[in-house]
């Protein structure tokens, strides 16, 4: 049988009719048109300009390095303190002042650290530490060490690891 164009509409139309019911929601029997659209504004305000991205932050300086070296005398309690270490903290502030006594007359730093440090890496290293930055340090004993020109010696400093005495070579 032939079909002329407009019986061919009507039967596209109801089956398009009979496909949207398939993929209707079920709830919603009845079609509902698409919301309308307003028409944009005749005097729409123009957008509001956007700030400037922030300038990248400039690349921090370095840290700045001293190098020195340190006899430290812990004391029973102090922080990391071997379990051999047996004297009181009044015992290890005498004991550093006398090393410091004696390092500032001028005997070995390198000798009295490995004769009186209590720090575990002092036999091996003399008492070097190398080179580090302010922030690798506690507080005291990063500021003392900054305060010395190289060569100086400090004065006694307390950290919750003992007594230091610190000699800056750089």
């Amino acid at each position: 049988m032939k079909t002329g164009p407009v019986l061919s509409c009507l039967l596209l139309l109801a089956c398009a009719s009979s496909c949207a019911d398939l993929t209707e929601p079920a709830s919603s029997s009845a079609v509902t048109p698409p919301p309308e659209r307003s028409a944009p504004a005749a005097t729409a305000a123009a957008p509001e300009p956007t700030a400037a991205p922030a300038p990248a932050p400039a690349p921090a300086a370095p840290e700045e390095t001293v190098t020195a070296s340190h006899i430290l005398v812990a004391y029973a309690g102090s922080q990391r303190a071997a379990a051999t270490i047996k004297r009181t903290k009044d015992e290890a502030k005498r004991r550093a002042e006398s090393v410091l006594a004696r390092a500032r007359k001028g005997e070995d730093f390198a000798k009295l650290a490995d004769e009186n440090s209590d720090d575990p890496s002092a036999k091996l290293n003399h008492g070097s530490l190398g080179k580090f930055g302010r922030t690798q340090m506690v507080k005291p004993f990063a500021d003392a060490a900054f305060a010395l020109k190289p060569g100086g010696i400090s004065t006694l400093v307390e950290t919750p690891f003992g007594f230091h005495v610190i000699k800056r070579t750089e």
